[in-house]
């Protein structure tokens, strides 16, 4: 199963959109069309790269919009980019999401007691390659850090991409810590300051802080899959969330190939690039 991406608009500006096809070249959503398991019965599952890593565009799967194609995040009117807290350069992993599952905010996770943040869920992939804006990658799952964001639920899966060399030497959480020393620790200083530099408190965790091992991981995403098939089917409240696909059969929201491409149609031709500004550089100080 192969996918490949359409850019539409200019890079760097508001109008930038990320589209996703299939191997037969037809349209579809990354959020509801791209399956969740690569192979089910090894518990591999597929990954949308959203961020590669060391980028600091605020790229996201477009949940509220047709196709849900990728789009940069727009805060106060401006796109945002996330700030670099030293040590750290933009994102420290390949940032993405595991499609086919949504965090209900309507649900209160009996773990943490706090609700869903209404998007699917995130994961940080560890593996060598740098990967590209809107790769569809197989990963492992190692574990799970529950970060509290803004008094929402938002896991953070740590996954491995199949395709690294090493993949085969991690299976849990431990493998991480013992493999790549440093690398959680710092994963949870990044994603507790991050937002600091925007004006806002260091973000809390639930476990204090600690993370969560492969199962833990395995059942959590497993139980935003079951999440995500009431969202697919209507038996769920969508909200804003614009559940339009092209391959859930059963789905009220299923389209046709040519609804699909008509979306694409309508957005902006692919064009030049805006140059990123300088600001983006920027390395902000604190004190832990």
């Amino acid at each position: 199963m192969s996918f490949t991406i359409e850019e539409k608009g200019r890079p760097n500006t508001q109008e930038y959109r990320v589209y996703f096809k299939n191997s037969e070249g037809k349209y579809i959503s990354p959020f509801h069309d791209v399956p969740i398991y690569a192979n089910e019965a090894e518990n591999i599952f597929h990954a949308i790269v959203e961020v590669p890593r060391w980028t600091n565009a605020k790229m996201e799967i477009a949940t509220k919009d047709p196709l849900n194609p990728l789009k940069q995040d727009v805060k106060k009117g401006n796109l945002r980019y996330v700030a670099n807290v030293f040590p750290h350069k933009g994102y420290i992993w390949n940032y993405g999401a595991i499609p086919q599952t949504w965090e209900d905010p309507n649900h209160k996770d009996s773990d943490t007691g706090c609700c869903g943040d209404n998007d699917p869920i995130d994961i940080c992939d560890i593996g060598n390659k740098v990967c590209s804006r809107g790769e569809v990658i197989k990963v492992k799952v190692l574990g799970t850090l529950a970060l509290i964001d803004e008094g929402e639920t938002d896991w953070k899966v740590i996954v491995i991409n199949t395709e690294d060399p090493e993949a085969g030497s991690f299976n849990n959480i431990d493998d991480v810590r013992r493999l790549k020393p440093g690398y959680l620790e710092a994963t949870v200083d990044w994603f507790k300051r991050y937002k600091v530099p925007d004006g806002k408190p260091e973000n809390q965790f639930a476990f204090n802080g600690e993370f969560k091992d492969r199962d833990f991981a395995i059942e959590t995403v497993k139980s935003t899959h079951e999440f995500w098939k009431a969202l697919i089917s209507k038996m769920t409240n969508a909200g804003e969330l614009n559940c339009m696909n092209t391959s859930v059969s059963d789905s009220p929201f299923c389209c046709s190939a040519g609804d699909a491409e008509a979306v694409v149609k309508s957005a902006c031709a692919f064009g030049a690039e805006e140059p990123i500004p300088s600001s983006v550089d920027k390395w902000f100080y604190y004190d832990k």
